[in-house]
């Protein structure tokens, strides 16, 4: 709650701030773009079986793989990473690397798949990744993601896309980060997904670099205003659809990362509130069954259950019998006779609305 209202606090100083910045601009929540609302690709968390139930819960929202590196997609299992429902477009395919021609490779084989869109991740802070020239490191490098970059595009016909930092180490000043939108903007590419935090890649971890570095939405306001031509979304630290809404006063679309992953019930009200779509009503239980109906049909073609289990826990995020439900299905779905008797067991101990 503290957490919900620092955000609000933020978001109405930066609306009064930005007023004499942005009153000639046409409100982006007037239009409806291809990047309105989309949930963030997470690595160990948006796998195909989470997108099945983010669908569940909203058609409008646009889903993202997590990063695929393309090393792992050229030399791996292919059909293992690229495998998604029909139901979850509009999808897109998340890729990392630095080398042009085996990114173009990757490009290539996602829209082969069918994939909606191309995305390379410029921004994960990881140490292994780093190592590799890959995410936020490249944003000290704007020519090789430009080239990268039209790599990809000249070997597809979906859009392709970037998500990248505010900046990187001490190149963290708004010329900066214009200078790189620029430099990439020229190969053509017109959607940028920007998380408003820069990336210290010396002393902070991956989950540091979520929370520590503050977060500077104005900066990503500045680039919608610079280059009105092009589709901004912004990314970080955003936890409720009232604070989506206030963004997009500003911008063109919002991701939203965590608070999806762990709270994502609140994907139920994206297409009414976001969209202007038709109120329709979810209750998390017929959800839950839709969820398990679909679990069901991968366990009988060899998914383990656990891997799809653990995706229910936020739905049900702090209601009253989340923590026994959590409980019981740590305890008894690794056990080799668990079924799905072991979720509608944990089910029960929920006090909710069925």
């Amino acid at each position: 709650m503290h957490a919900s209202l620092n955000m609000d606090r933020l978001l109405k100083s930066q609306r009064v701030f930005f007023y004499g910045h942005f009153k000639n601009m046409s409100q982006a929540s007037n239009i409806i773009t291809a990047h309105r609302f989309s949930v963030a690709p997470m690595i160990d968390c948006t796998d195909r079986h989470f997108r099945y139930l983010a669908r569940l819960l909203s058609r409008k929202a646009r889903l993202y793989t997590e990063m695929i590196t393309s090393g792992a997609l050229l030399h791996g299992k292919t059909d293992y990473m690229l495998a998604y429902a029909p139901q979850e477009h509009p999808l897109a395919l998340q890729l990392g690397g630095s080398d042009p021609v085996d990114l173009a490779r990757c490009a290539r084989l996602g829209a082969d798949y069918g994939y909606d869109e191309i995305n390379l991740n410029v921004g994960c802070p990881s140490h292994k990744v780093q190592n590799h020239m890959i995410g936020a490191c490249l944003m000290a490098h704007p020519q090789l993601v430009s080239d990268c970059m039209a790599a990809m595009q000249a070997a597809v016909d979906i859009p392709v896309t970037i998500k990248h930092r505010i900046g990187v180490d001490q190149c963290d000043h708004y010329d900066h980060l214009a200078n790189f939108v620029d430099i990439v903007s020229a190969t053509g590419c017109k959607t940028f997904i920007v998380h408003a935090r820069s990336a210290i890649l010396t002393g902070l971890s991956p989950k540091q670099n979520r929370e520590v570095p503050p977060l500077q939405y104005e900066k990503v306001y500045a680039l919608k205003r610079d280059f009105p031509a092009l589709e901004i979304v912004i990314n970080g630290g955003i936890t409720s659809l009232l604070a989506c809404r206030q963004h997009l006063n500003y911008i063109d679309g919002v991701m939203l990362g965590r608070a999806a992953y762990h709270n994502s019930y609140l994907l139920q009200g994206v297409d009414s509130q976001l969209y202007n779509g038709a109120k329709e009503y979810k209750s998390r239980m017929v959800v839950a069954r839709n969820y398990l109906s679909y679990m069901g049909q991968q366990h009988s073609q060899g998914v383990p259950l656990h891997h799809m289990t653990r995706h229910l826990l936020g739905l049900f995020h702090a209601l009253p019998g989340a923590r026994l439900l959590r409980r019981h299905i740590s305890e008894n779905i690794y056990r080799p006779e668990a079924t799905l008797q072991v979720i509608e067991d944990a089910l029960a101990k929920l006090h909710v609305a069925p």
